[in-house]
């Protein structure tokens, strides 16, 4: 079988969700048997590195990727959510956008001490939310070794805002 062209599945929206904003929909590539399955192969092959112990996606397109990940992986899925979504005791952290303030949680017993997190998410953009995510999972007590997207738009340098010292996958760079 010839390989999967993954670039060739993502759709291009122009003027979306404001003029001027070039739109990278990831639906199609996710509708496509072929390619869906290669986007978990291919980040298959970073767990086989990093050797997590458990997968953690953040809200929401990160649990459609981390969850099919963590299945064809056999490790477990953490989600990490928005404020109130999630039940019992939790860890937060508050984070700065570009205009205003957000906030992720996950619950307080969902990383063991030390466990060793992968974190995914479909887009890497200006890394805000994927830079507190980690903070949170250290905060929780994990133990990060990486991260994991199906397509970044490097051009926004959202790789600044990572921990310099985590590996930091993507398996396709816009520019």
């Amino acid at each position: 079988m010839p390989p999967v062209d993954l670039r060739q599945l993502v759709r291009e929206i122009p003027d979306f969700p404001k003029p001027g904003i070039l739109f990278r929909d990831l639906t199609p590539l996710m509708r496509d048997p072929v390619g869906w399955q290669e986007v978990v192969r291919q980040l298959g092959a970073i767990c086989e590195r990093l050797q997590p112990d458990l997968i953690v996606g953040i809200e929401s397109r990160g649990f459609i990727v981390g969850t099919a990940l963590a299945t064809a992986v056999r490790l477990g899925f953490v989600p990490v959510r928005k404020p109130g979504k999630l039940p019992g005791r939790v860890v937060g952290i508050d984070y700065a956008l570009e205009y205003g303030t957000d906030r992720l949680e996950i619950q307080h017993d969902a990383l063991p001490a030390g466990s060793r997190v992968l974190i995914v998410d479909d887009l890497l953009a200006t890394g805000g939310t994927a830079g507190a995510c980690a903070q949170l999972v250290e905060e929780a007590g994990g133990a990060l070794v990486g991260f994991g997207f199906v397509a970044e738009l490097a051009a926004l340098q959202g790789r600044l805002r990572l921990p310099d010292q985590q590996p930091v996958e993507s398996l396709i760079i816009y520019g």
